[in-house]
């Protein structure tokens, strides 16, 4: 696999110490963002109401649950994970051993970083968020990259595309920090998600202006 973006993860990603790690977490998370979700569904009841309610959560669901479907083919994991079997996915970067400068595989090192014996390495990994073999492509990137492109889409409001800009690209940064995914895997993540919820709004508005 393209060992390109080694440099940049390795400046992305840095020890910040417990806080910027338990805030990362929770970033990286779900219970954090309820609220947002929340906010979400109620501007689309306001401007659209009941009924296109209903609509957006049924395309919202089928856009990021394929956008997880896909990026698990992709990494041998969850449903259809072994739809290539052929297709060699990329370890994630917490058990990558040319990032430490060790000459040892991918499950050598993962067992180290399982017991806590890696001493001075190069990669900050929060042991919390130890997990996962493979990280192409990254579920977490094209799931809330489908939502960001399909709420701003639909609710048109200046304010909150930012906010969901912003949102978006610090969850994926999470993935980042917390060694889960290259630069790579989030950028093949977002351009998925784009799609899925650039077609998610073009039906929603199609179906929207049928029934208006």
């Amino acid at each position: 696999m393209y060992t390109f973006d080694h440099d940049l993860f390795l400046a992305l990603n840095f020890d910040g110490g417990e806080l910027i790690d338990e805030a990362m977490l929770a970033i990286s998370g779900t219970a954090l963002w309820i609220p947002l979700y929340l906010l979400i569904f109620y501007l689309v009841e306001r401007n659209y109401g009941w009924k296109a309610l209903g609509l957006f959560i049924l395309l919202l669901a089928a856009a990021m649950g394929l956008a997880d479907v896909v990026a698990g083919i992709f990494k041998h994991s969850g449903l259809l994970g072994d739809l290539f079997p052929a297709f060699e996915p990329r370890w994630r970067p917490m058990f990558e051993p040319a990032l430490e400068g060790l000459a040892i595989t991918p499950d050598s090192l993962r067992t180290l970083r399982d017991g806590a014996l890696l001493a001075d390495p190069d990669v900050h990994v929060p042991m919390e968020a130890l997990g996962g073999r493979y990280g192409t492509v990254s579920a977490h990137a094209s799931t809330v990259w489908a939502l960001c492109i399909l709420a701003a889409g639909v609710i048109r409001r200046r304010w909150f595309t930012i906010l969901m800009l912003l949102c978006t690209l610090l969850i994926c940064y999470s993935r980042i920090y917390l060694a889960k995914h290259y630069p790579m895997d989030i950028f093949w993540g977002t351009l998925l998600g784009i799609l899925l919820g650039w077609i998610g709004n073009l039906l929603f508005f199609r179906y929207f202006c049928r029934t208006k």
